[in-house]
C-alpha cells in the first residue's frame, strides 16, 4: 500500500500525515494496524443483538481511530452511526453498516 493508493481510496492523506508528524512509514504502519482491527464486525454483532450501549462505545472507537488517520470513507459512516447510537435512535442500521463494511473491504484490498 502506498500514500497514492490511500489518496485514491479517498483518505485525506495530508491530514493523516500531519497527525503522524509527516512520517509516511509511521502513517502506513498505523493504517495497517487499523486494517487488522475487527471492531466493525463487533459493532455489527452488537447492533444485531440490540446491545446499543456497547455498540455506541464500539462505534465511537471506530470513528476516532479512522478519523485520526483521515480515512474518511470509513470515518464518515462510523460518525453517523455513532451519533444515532448516542441519541438512542431506534432505526435500521443496515445501510450504514453496509457502507462501513464496503469501505473497510476496499481498504483491506489495499493491504
Amino acid at each position: 500500500m502506498t500514500i497514492d493508493d490511500l489518496r485514491d481510496y479517498g483518505a485525506n492523506v495530508d491530514e493523516g500525515l500531519t497527525r503522524c508528524l509527516n512520517n509516511k512509514d509511521f502513517y502506513i504502519k498505523l493504517v495497517n494496524m487499523a486494517i487488522a482491527d475487527n471492531k466493525i464486525e463487533q459493532l455489527e454483532k452488537q447492533i444485531n443483538e440490540s446491545n446499543f450501549e456497547a455498540a455506541f462505545e464500539t462505534a465511537h472507537t471506530i470513528k476516532g481511530m479512522y478519523a485520526n488517520l483521515a480515512l474518511t470513507p470509513i470515518s464518515a459512516p462510523a460518525s453517523e452511526i455513532t451519533e444515532l447510537l448516542r441519541n438512542k435512535v431506534d432505526t435500521d442500521y443496515t445501510e450504514l453498516l453496509d457502507r462501513l463494511k464496503t469501505a473497510k473491504r476496499k481498504l483491506d484490498e489495499l493491504a
